[in-house]
């Protein structure tokens, strides 16, 4: 790992603002918004939240976020889709600190480096880094809410490239000790749908309704699989669908990680999964075929019991 070596955020003043006091105050107020329309004592284990730019999906991401209580969370695992390269690994970073406009958070370089060792993980570097939004636009999130503990936790950015299924297997084995682990917290990075001719997807049922009644029909039937934490039946949907859910491989490693901690931990020390999801909402309701939208989705994984 370099040596003080800051990985920039790249993204500031484009997706996101630069201006820290103000981003402060626009995650506070979606923060506060979310606490208000919702109920209930969830503790997040791990999130499903949006990474596109926050004026379209920051306030959906609060959701998830809201439920995630930092007093007892020492690392946060952030794992990614890759958007710019190809990769059929996971990527770590090589840099020792992620900036944001907030502070910069401190990454955790002993276990990045346990990982790495595996030999299962290859190094982004200082480009693609600085290329992938999808680890980016959580980073101020992340810091909003573990202001109060800012030199007390640590973050471990992992790029999820396509993972085939034995991959999955190996890397939810490697990875289930730390879900499993009450101290740590998992971010799953994923958009959902991507509709329209830009992205080469335009399906559209009528029985359904308008087009984005569809979407919103073909996000559930995912939704309501990632719920059930059913890996097998997560995968065939996305065969049968071909829906673009960019952060597939993400959330496929995290129900993975689930299905694997059954293996590789002690039946009296294995925790009681439960998936919720919070939060749905698109980009644009679309009408007409030449339209497009992107929807966005929050989900909340707690122990129960």
């Amino acid at each position: 790992m370099s040596n003080n070596s800051i990985r920039e955020a790249s993204h500031a003043g484009s997706w996101y603002e630069s201006d820290g006091n103000y981003l402060d105050q626009q995650l506070a107020t979606w923060l506060q918004e979310a606490n208000n329309s919702t109920n209930g004592q969830l503790k997040a284990r791990a999130i499903i939240a949006p990474h596109a730019g926050y004026s379209y999906s920051g306030p959906t991401a609060a959701y998830a976020y809201k439920y995630i209580d930092p007093t007892d969370i020492d690392r946060v695992f952030l794992l990614g889709p890759s958007h710019h390269y190809s990769l059929t690994t996971c990527a770590l970073t090589n840099h020792t600190l992620y900036q944001t406009p907030l502070y910069n958070i401190q990454i955790d370089t002993q276990i990045s480096s346990e990982l790495h060792k595996t030999g299962l993980f290859s190094l982004m570097n200082k480009q693609q880094d600085s290329d992938e939004h999808s680890l980016e636009m959580h980073l101020p999130y992340i810091a909003k809410i573990f202001e109060k503990k800012r030199k007390d936790f640590k973050l471990i950015p992992i790029l999820v490239g396509s993972l085939d299924s034995s991959k999955l297997e190996k890397y939810g084995q490697l990875l289930a000790p730390y879900l499993c682990n009450p101290r740590n917290l998992f971010v799953i990075s994923s958009d959902f749908c991507h509709w329209g001719r830009r992205f080469s997807y335009n399906p559209h049922d009528p029985a359904d309704g308008e087009i984005w009644q569809f979407i919103e029909k073909l996000d559930h039937k995912g939704m309501e699989l990632i719920e059930k934490m059913s890996l097998p039946d997560f995968h065939n949907y996305l065969r049968s669908t071909d829906n673009t859910i960019c952060g597939r491989y993400p959330i496929s490693l995290l129900l993975a990680t689930i299905d694997q901690a059954k293996k590789v931990i002690p039946s009296n020390q294995l925790p009681k999964f439960h998936m919720q999801f919070v939060k749905y909402a698109q980009s644009s309701q679309v009408k007409k075929s030449n339209d497009s939208s992107v929807s966005y989705a929050s989900a909340v994984l707690t122990v129960v019991g």
